[in-house]
């Protein structure tokens, strides 16, 4: 939050230099910040640590017995947590390395540290998602980035990632700061390469470098990913052996039932529909066809459009760009769920803007709106023989609910937010109101 205040400032006084004591107004300003964001993180986070030791974060326990396997010297893959869950290790083997060090910590203790630092990962989202509205704010930048931190922090997807222990925060926090950063401070692509080696589902960006003439990213990502993984290989050859040419293939074997109610994918979708079979994987591969087609054809128009432009809108535009390929790694994947889709965040910031678009406002507070509530787990209750036929009929097409917002999300932002910001394009709307960097008076 800190970065944003200082870039809400920018322009309009002076940023305190280096050793300077800020004014006590400052200061009250950003301890208030801290505490809306903590006030509305605290009942979630009580919430699911107050779970039963085997309900509490169990991928954390994932990625901790993944650790444990090499300290060890078990195989990785092989590894399942303790009932009543028996997950596997799912990730690449980069993932289980990094997990040592939470090893050697208590659970209790792991459980802490490993929740402060998702709260940390949204706090980087949301001050990189909605900079520019934050910036409207002036000197009260830090309220209003806390109270953006609360509002994202109860959408289902946010609040699963405490529930899990999760990493879907992290990975949406490096891809934006590498995607949207205006001056990186490391080699572009870095982050997405990292991202990559610690989760396959990221390498989406690397198409998107690629169809968005970013080479000189697309080469630094794959080379970190590739630094990252043979590093894999020389540390753990026989896992790393395991997953490419094993673990990664069984696919949906390891990760779960496809045609689950958290399963948001395209597949998931599909599969709620049709049984397992020729036809069902036939209706798979079109649809997912289009989804990527259309996706990625619209993230590089939205991409180019924003290069034509300058300030808030550009911005907009460029994280919409960002956030139809993270939402296409949702929808593309075999299994995409609910979690996953905390890609919403940037989704609502680029409708958002920084504000002084009405009708865009609307649509952001729309969508935040319906992923605040379990819609799909409400519509899985209303099925089942004891239902009626319109019961089981309503709920069957609620439950995929989050999954067919995604896919409007795509449309929403390749489509009609690019056509209302190109400045090609002739539009009069009394909905768009110019309004002064620093200030919330039009």
């Amino acid at each position: 939050m800190s970065e944003a205040r200082d870039e809400a400032r920018a322009g309009d006084e002076p940023v305190p230099a280096a050793g300077r004591r800020w004014p006590r107004a400052d200061l009250l300003i950003l301890l208030a910040g801290v505490v809306v964001a903590a006030a509305a993180v605290t009942p979630v986070v009580v919430r699911w640590l107050g779970n039963p030791p085997d309900q509490r974060l169990v991928d954390l326990e994932v990625y901790r017995d993944g650790g444990r396997a090499i300290l060890r010297g078990a195989p990785l893959y092989d590894v399942l947590t303790q009932p009543p869950q028996l997950l596997p290790f799912t990730y690449p083997p980069f993932a289980a390395v990094l997990a040592v060090p939470f090893t050697l910590l208590s659970w209790p203790v792991a459980q802490a540290v490993w929740t402060a630092l998702i709260y940390a990962a949204l706090v980087v989202t949301v001050c990189y998602a909605f900079r520019d509205l934050i910036r409207r704010f002036g000197r009260w930048a830090p309220l209003a980035a806390g109270v953006l931190v609360a509002a994202m922090t109860w959408l289902e997807p946010v609040r699963d990632q405490f529930r899990f222990g999760q990493v879907g925060l992290f990975l949406l926090a490096m891809c934006l700061a590498d995607c949207c950063a205006r001056t990186a401070r490391w080699p572009r692509g870095m982050l997405v390469g990292l991202a990559v080696a610690i989760k396959l589902v990221p390498g989406v960006f690397l198409i998107w470098f690629l169809i968005t003439g970013r080479r000189e990213a697309l080469g630094n990502a794959v080379l970190t990913a590739a630094a990252a993984t043979l590093a894999g290989f020389a540390l753990l050859p026989s896992d790393s052996a395991d997953y490419w040419f094993g673990a990664l293939l069984q696919g949906g074997d390891r990760t779960g039932a496809v045609d689950g109610t958290t399963n948001q994918a395209v597949h998931g979708i599909v599969a709620r529909i049709f049984d397992e079979g020729p036809v069902r994987t036939l209706v798979w591969v079109v649809l997912a066809a289009a989804v990527a087609y259309y996706g990625f054809r619209w993230a590089r128009r939205s991409s180019r459009v924003a290069a034509l432009l300058t300030g808030p809108d550009a911005t907009s535009l460029l994280l919409g760009s960002v956030a139809i390929v993270g939402l296409l790694s949702v929808a593309l994947s075999p299994v995409g769920w609910i979690h996953h889709l905390v890609w919403m965040i940037a989704v609502i910031a680029a409708l958002a803007g920084d504000g002084r678009d009405t009708r865009r406002c609307l649509f952001a507070l729309a969508l935040w709106l319906l992923f605040l509530f379990p819609i799909p787990w409400w519509a899985r209750a209303m099925i089942g023989p004891e239902h009626s036929l319109v019961s089981v009929f309503t709920g069957e097409v609620l439950r995929d609910t989050f999954g067919a917002a995604a896919l409007a999300s795509v449309v929403l932002l390749g489509h009609w937010l690019v056509k209302r910001l190109d400045p090609r394009v002739d539009h009069e709307d009394s909905s768009r109101r110019e309004v002064r960097v620093g200030t919330l008076s039009p």
